[in-house]
Formats: structure tokens, sequence, C-alpha cells
């Protein structure tokens, strides 16, 4: 209807509209009926020069307001709604309103749970039961049918939830339903990314009874989701996703945090223009990528803007000794070039500068590696055992190869089976064996799931003494049933031993890319808690710390179970094993949302054989128009008989009492000029007043008499009030606006006073407060807003904004102002900032001026003994802190950058603690000398 949102339920009721110019002419030739006169002969002499007429057609204003009350109920019978739902239901029998609340949904829950509330509401006018569904709930959770009470308080029940969806549930507990209670119609609410099973679920459901569909989605889909991490030799790389398709800018920060929550790392985040991946290089130190235990994505409220990392993502160091010299001539038959060549792309290698074994092991030791490697080490020195053992108890990983020296060595100490003496030929002359293939791998086993290459064949092998726990110490065997891998926990940690030697003579698999996949299984056991504990075996660890929907840590809800990890296969998330890390205190593992493969595709309304009606989700609830039309008839009706009553003369007699009554009426019910604290009767009004005000911190901002422009003032200070109570400990109250000229000032430490060059200029009483406000210790943000099409200037003419701001401070007593310089007091109050953009980034933050710096003194910042009175930007720093009451940014900057609004929350920060503690930080040079006075 022309770009109005509304829409009529009954839209035929409004040919009624076409029968006015009728009601019209029947109004004309029906006039209202002519007042009667009394008969007294006197009343009619008194008249006698008076012409008496009565009216042959009803006057003009009776037949508008009749004709206005005709429409009105024309209209509200045509049922009219304002600001519609974009569909409606059409089918009858029970209403299906499918929630998709898997982890997409946590941004936009809130809109979610009122449409399906609408649905409900919309489903009750025409009786009909309702079916409600979650695909990322509790399995178990009730469906329905209900009633709309009921329907909306288990809506209340519905969160968001930081998993996958599983979209085929919800089929399959459709067709279970009796008969009678399968709809026929349903609303589905996506969250906005496609989810796995889709396809096949819609297909599922439209070949049931299934007649129509309503599908819901967001406008846009933005998510930035962390998939994969890989810490490389030289940095951590961070893939991080967004949806396909995407084409605006969403560029971020991307921060790195260790097990206490302090912040490691920060970098940009960008996408090439149509880009839906991006790889982030960190590039930190070895031991400091190591100390990262969380990747977050500023500004992503989900959980796949969360990654946890555990000690399998730390990069680890192994430390390698061989029982033979490195010969360098010929690297093929060395007896580590197989193992550093396999292991460097995920691990980085020390090898001991002395072949002495005592020093070789003290030396590696020395620098903490995670794993030892030992290529035919045959005999251990007595003086190293123990230091070794005491290493691998604490979580050390031991892995040794067989060789000639070890096959010839009686020395059975830190192995995980007591070895023959001698080595097992299988393919000599005088052999009755040939060589051996590799079994596939147990599916306990560490290496379960590694593929085997088809052309692995051993020679030689050493063999283990039978016993009745060989078989669990086994983690590879050939196809003879003797093992080729053999392992054993010991304390925290675990001794491995390869069967052959690291080198191609005794079998070929060191050439196979096999060998590498079961040397990184191997060195990824080195970690607090591995997988399956030390032994590799299947292991159940309960759950430690959960990921929450809105991508923060939690407490493990009562629904989280323990997690089954078998070695070898990756577990998945689910309802049951949100993401999160599970283990305990002293170790635990992480199970991450995403991975490597997963896709995000932004959702499309299904393709099928039913009919489809899709919508976006309302950003304002629907309002009903018939009964404020009904009321406001009825309200034209009592007036219509009033009207009637008056031309009938009804009255006459009562006119002189009506008016008086009228007038009355007017003086007590006019509410005249607002009553002023300091003159009100009563003191005690005034004080409490005061008190309220104090009673807790809050900002303030001016009232400039637009609209527009304060809302955004109040909405802007709201927004870095919320961000004030998260990120420190000050929580201010709601801001407050203040007329110059009758609030009370002094109550506020900070008022922000946006500039509109078409506000009527203050008063002189209004600056004269401000400029007293200023000298006692207040401080007031100027904010010209113009930077895109100006810079402040102080001398020069400038733009509209800048030249109202000048006719203001002309009459202040305004001091010397200069741009923020580095080392003032407001790049470091709180965040270190080097700029202090708003919306925009381009304009300077001016400030008092500072004394000269000291040069003698080293003072870390600059001298000044209070806080600046005064503050001028051109930036428009309310519009970039500018948020809704869900949580949600109202204006984008320029340019668009979650990062660039990150910094103008920080400057506001900045700014507020600036404003309440002053310049503390330069006050912390004179501390020794304070000491030193008081013989400290």
């Amino acid at each position: 209807m022309m770009g109005i949102p509304l829409v009529f339920g009954a839209p035929l009721m409004l040919l009624g509209l076409a029968l006015l110019p009728v009601i019209w002419w029947l109004l004309r030739l029906t006039p209202p009926k002519p007042s009667e006169e009394v008969f007294p002969p006197l009343a009619i002499l008194l008249k006698l020069l008076k012409k008496e007429e009565t009216p042959n057609k009803s006057p003009w204003w009776l037949t508008l307001l009749r004709l206005t009350l005709a429409g009105l109920v024309i209209v509200a019978l045509a049922e009219p709604v304002f600001n519609p739902r974009n569909v409606a239901l059409q089918g009858e029998g029970p209403l299906a309103i499918v929630i998709d609340n898997s982890w997409p949904s946590a941004v936009i829950a809130q809109a979610q749970l009122r449409t399906a509330a609408d649905l409900v509401e919309e489903a009750e006018t025409s009786g009909r039961p309702v079916i409600i569904m979650a695909t990322a709930s509790e399995p178990n959770a009730p469906i329905g049918p209900f009633n709309a009470q009921e329907a909306l308080e288990h809506l209340a029940t519905i969160k968001a939830s930081p998993v996958p969806a599983r979209p085929l549930d919800v089929a399959d507990k459709l067709q279970n339903l009796d008969e009678i209670n399968k709809p026929n119609e349903i609303a589905w609410l996506s969250a906005g990314l496609e989810s796995k099973d889709e396809k096949t679920t819609f297909e599922r459901l439209a070949a049931g009874k299934l007649k129509s569909m309503l599908w819901y989605a967001p406008e846009r889909s933005d998510q930035r989701a962390i998939v994969a991490t890989e810490n490389t030799a030289e940095s951590l790389k961070v893939t991080i996703r967004r949806p396909e398709g995407t084409f605006f800018a969403n560029d971020g920060q991307l921060l790195a945090f260790d097990e206490k929550s302090r912040q490691l790392a920060e970098t940009l985040v960008s996408f090439a223009a149509g880009a839906s991946e991006t790889v982030i290089d960190l590039k930190l130190p070895f031991e400091l990528r190591n100390d990262i235990a969380s990747l977050s994505l500023a500004g992503e409220k989900h959980a796949a803007g969360l990654r946890l990392l555990d000690d399998r993502v730390k990069r680890k160091r192994v430390a390698m000794i061989s029982g033979a010299s490195r010969d360098v001539d010929e690297q093929l038959l060395a007896p580590l070039y197989y193992i550093e060549k396999a292991l460097l792309p995920f691990a980085d290698i020390e090898i001991p500068k002395t072949p002495d074994l005592v020093s070789a092991i003290a030396e590696v030791l020395e620098n903490k590696p995670s794993v030892i490697v030992m290529a035919d080490v045959g005999t251990i020195p007595d003086a190293s055992l123990e230091v070794l053992g005491t290493w691998i108890d604490k979580g050390g990983v031991l892995l040794r190869f067989a060789g000639p020296r070890l096959a010839a060595s009686e020395d059975m100490n830190l192995l995980p089976v007591v070895l023959r003496r001698g080595e097992r030929t299988l393919d000599g002359s005088m052999s009755w064996t040939v060589p051996q293939t590799v079994l596939p791998f147990d599916e306990d086993s560490p290496f379960a799931g590694i593929e085997l290459a088809p052309d692995i064949l051993i020679n030689r092998q050493v063999l283990a003494e039978p016993s009745p726990d060989l078989a669990d110490k086994s983690w590879a065997d050939l196809s003879d049933g003797t093992p080729l891998v053999t392992a054993q926990s010991r304390g925290r940690g675990t001794i491995i031993l390869f069967h052959v030697t690291p080198t191609a003579s005794w079998s070929n698999l060191p050439l196979t890319g096999t060998f590498v996949e079961m040397l990184r299984r191997t060195v990824n056991l080195a970690r607090t808690a591995p997988a399956g504990g030390a032994s590799g075996k299947l292991a159940v660890l309960p759950p430690l710390r959960m990921i929450s929907a809105d991508g923060t840590t939690t407490a493990p809800p009562a629904s989280a179970k323990p997690l089954s990890l078998g070695a070898g296969k990756e577990p998945e998330v689910s309802f049951e094993n949100p993401p999160g890390l599970y283990g305990t205190a002293d170790g635990a593992i992480s199970l991450n949302l995403l991975s490597l493969g997963d896709r995000l595709l932004p959702s499309k309304a299904p393709v099928t054989g039913v009919p489809v009606k899709s919508a976006t989700y309302p950003a304002d609830q629907p309002h009903l128009l018939k009964g404020a039309l009904l009321l406001a008839a009825l309200f034209l009706l009592a007036i219509d008989c009033l009207a009637v009553m008056w031309i009938m003369g009804a009255f006459r007699s009562w006119r002189p009492a009506t008016a008086s009554l009228a007038v009355a009426i007017f003086v007590l019910g006019y509410p005249g000029e607002p009553a002023r604290a300091q003159e009100a009767p009563d003191a005690g009004v005034a004080d409490a007043a005061a008190i309220e005000a104090i009673s807790k911190t809050r900002l303030a901002y001016v009232l400039t008499g637009n609209d527009e422009l304060d809302k955004v003032s109040a909405q802007g200070l709201f927004g870095l009030t919320v961000y004030l109570s998260d990120k420190t400990a000050l929580e201010p109250a709601d801001p407050a606006g203040v007329d110059l000229e009758r609030d009370e000032l002094t109550f506020y430490p900070m008022i922000y006073w946006p500039i509109d060059p078409d506000e009527t200029m203050p008063s002189a009483k209004a600056l004269s407060r401000a400029d007293n406000y200023m000298r006692q210790g207040g401080t007031i943000v100027f904010d010209t807003r113009d930077e895109d099409t100006s810079i402040f200037d102080l001398s020069g003419a400038g733009s509209p904004a800048n030249q109202r701001l000048r006719e203001i401070l002309r009459d202040m007593n305004v001091p010397p102002l200069e741009p923020v310089p580095p080392d003032h007091v407001l790049s470091k109050a709180f965040y270190l900032l080097s700029t202090f953009p708003g919306k925009f980034a381009g304009g300077s933050l001016w400030v008092e001026a500072s004394a000269p710096v000291d040069e003698t003194s080293g003072r870390p910042v600059r001298t000044g003994d209070g806080v600046s009175p005064i503050l001028i930007t051109s930036n428009d720093f309310a519009s970039a802190w500018a948020m809704d009451n869900d949580g949600y940014f109202l204006f984008s900057t320029v340019p668009s950058n979650d990062l660039q609004r990150e910094q103008a929350l920080r400057t506001g920060v900045n700014i507020v603690m600036y404003m309440l503690t002053g310049n503390y930080k330069s006050d912390q040079v004179h501390v020794p000398a304070l000491l030193e006075r008081l013989g400290q």
C-alpha cells in the first residue's frame, strides 16, 4: 500500500466506502429535528424583531462528522493491521512451529521468539492447536499439541543452543504423531545458515500430509566463525569463514587469550572482496603461541566465534637422539632423517650437539621437550635412567625405534615390553618366512582411521617376549600376529616402541605417508590429557567448561554428559556434548563447534512440491487497529449526539452553567509551568531528587531540542554504559538528558553535547551555567559530528557546526587546546590507544593543552594537575556507541568496520575513566619520593 506497512484482514469491507456519497446525500436531505419552542405569548413578542429560521438541510460540519464516523466503522470492519507480518497462516488443523535454535540463532533469538509468539496468537484466533519444536534442544522435549497459553509458556523455555541443528529429528517426530495431530502447515523459523540434512528433511515433510509452509529467515546472515587452527613453525594459522556469497564488508578483530583470560595478542581480520574464507597468521614466539588457550572474534556473539585450544594444537618440541653418529654425507641412511622429515611440519626439532648419551639426554631435558625420540639406542646409561623416568612420569612421551644395537642389547629399561635378543629376519636365504604386511589398525588403537599404504612390507623386526598383556600393549600388528608398535603407560607419560628401524633398511614403512600419520598421532599423545589416556585406549572425560550460545565460557549445564573419546576418532558436537573443555583441571581436551570441512551457506527457502511463502523476521510487532478505530467512532458518535441535542435546544437553559463548568475544568486541569525543585514548597522533594541523582554515577547529554539528535545521544550513552559495565568495575546508571537552563549539572562527571548548527543558540543563562560547570571540575565533550565534511579548526571559518561551536564558546573561559598528544593520560587511562575514532575516524580529539614535559623527570605521561574541562571532537562518538535494548548497534561506522567500533567504545571508556580518576597514572611517578619521605 504505497510503502505504508498496513494491510486489511477483510479488504472487501472497504467497498462500503463507495457508499459514503449516498450517505452524504441522505444526511443532507434529513436535517436534525427542529427545536421545539413553548408558546408563551411574551416570549413570542420578544422575538418579533428576530428572524427565526429552521434549517432545511443538515449543517456541513455535522455531515462531515457523520461521514467520518461511517468511514471509521467501515475501515474498522476491514480489520486493518499496521506493520503486519510478511505472511499469514492459511491452513487448518494443527500448526507446527519449528524454531531453528542452533548456534547461528544466538544473534536473532529474540526475533524468532517474537515471530513464534505472533504465530501462536494468530493460530489461537482460528482455534488451531500448536506443535512447537526446536532443532537443537533436548531430544525428549515435549512438542504438543498445545493450546495458546501452553504454547507461549513452552516458547519461553526455548533458548539458543551452541550446537548444530538436527532437522531430521523434527521430521521423525512429526511423522510419528497421530493422524489427528499431524500438521498440514509448518512455520519454519530459520537461523540464517543452512544446516546438515536440511534438504532431506524438507523432502520427507513434503511427502507427508504437509500442504503449505511458511519460511522465516533473517534479512542477511553475516556470522564469522573460526573453523580451524594450525600451529606451524612460523605462526599460528587461524582459518576464519563467513557465509558464502557475502559481499558486504564485515572486517573485525581476532583476539588471543591465555588460560587466565589475559589477552596475549590481537590482529585485524579482513576478507577479500567476495571471499568466504581468510587465513590469519598470528606471528608470535613459540612459547607465547603455546600459551594461547582461546581465540575469539570480537563482536561475534555466538558459539562459533570462540575457539578453545588444548595441547593438541600446541606446537610440540621433539628432541631426537641417535645411537649412531649422524652420517651427513649419506642422509638417506641416517637414523633420524625420515623422522625429522615427517615431524618438521608440525613440531620443532631439537638435536643435541654432543654424541655422548648422558650429555645429550641432559641437554635436551633442559629445554623441556614434549617428546624424546631414540633411534636404535641399545643401552641407556644408568646416570640418565632416573631423570628420564621422572620426565616420563610428568607426562613426557619416549618414542624408541629398534635397530641392530637395540636387538643386541640386554638392557630392558624404559621399554614397553621385554624383547628377545637378536633380530628376526623375514626375507633371508635361511629364513622360512616371507616379508610381512601390516594388519589394519584396531578401533581402539591410537592409529585407528589411518589409511594403510598397500605396499608396506616388513623385512626385519625385534620380537617381544610373549606375555598375557602383550595384546593390550600392542598398537599395530603384522599379518602373522607379531607386534609392530607397542606402548606402555608410566605415570602421566607413555613409552612407545617401533619394532623396526626408522630407516628403509628393515622395512619400507618410513617411505610411506602412513609413517608420517603414525608419528603425528604419537607426538599428539604428548599432552596433559591424551585421547584415551596414556595408553591411547577409549577414554571418558567429564565436562569441565562449556562454550555458551553467546560465545562465552560457562559451567557445564545439567544436560552435558561425559565425552567418550575413542582413539583415532574425532568426537562430534551434540546436545549431550556441547562445545567446550572435557577433562579435569590437570588436563583437558577441547571440543569445538566447527571444523575445516564445514561450510557456511546462507539458508534458502525449500524447493518442494509444497507451496512455500518466504518472509524475513519483522522488526516490530504488528498492531491491530480495529479496536482503536471503533473507539474513535464511538467518540464521534457521542459528539454527534451532543451536537444534535444542542441543535434541538436541549442545552439552552444550561449554557451559562455549562460554560462555567468548562472554564473550571480547564483551569483545574491545565498543568501550568512545571514546578522547579528549588521552587517546590517541600524542600524534601528537592533533597530526594538530589539523592536520587547522586546515588549512582551516570553520564549525561545536553537536550538540544532536536528529538532525533537527542535520541541518538541517549542511545549512544546507553551503549557506552553497557560497555563500561561489561569491561570495567564501574556500573553506571542509565544516562540522563539535561536542560542547561534548569537542571543541576554538578551531579554528572561528564556531559556530552552534540552540536547542531540548526538548533537555537543557547541562552546566556544556559551558557553561563555550562561555563560554571566546567570551572567547578566538570567536563563537557563537544561533538560537531562533521568529520566527513570538515576538520575542527580553532581559527578558520570551518563548517556550520564549527561556527556554531565557536559562537557557544565565545563567552566561556576555554583554556588553550591541542590534539591529544601520544603521551597524554587519555591514551592510557584504561586501554592503550593511539587514535580516538567514533562513527568517523579521521578527526582529532582536542583537550586542554598540557604544560611542557619535564625531560629531566623521566615521567611516563604528561604533566597536569587535573582533568581537561573541555573535549572537542568531530568523529560523532554517540552514533558509534548507540545501542538498542537488545544489544544491537544502530548505526554503521564509516567505513563499516567492527574494529573501528571497538576502538570507539574503548575511547569512551578511556574518556570516562579519565573524568573519574584524573591523571592518576601521571602521579605514580611520585610514589618512590612519597615512600622515601614516609621512611618506608
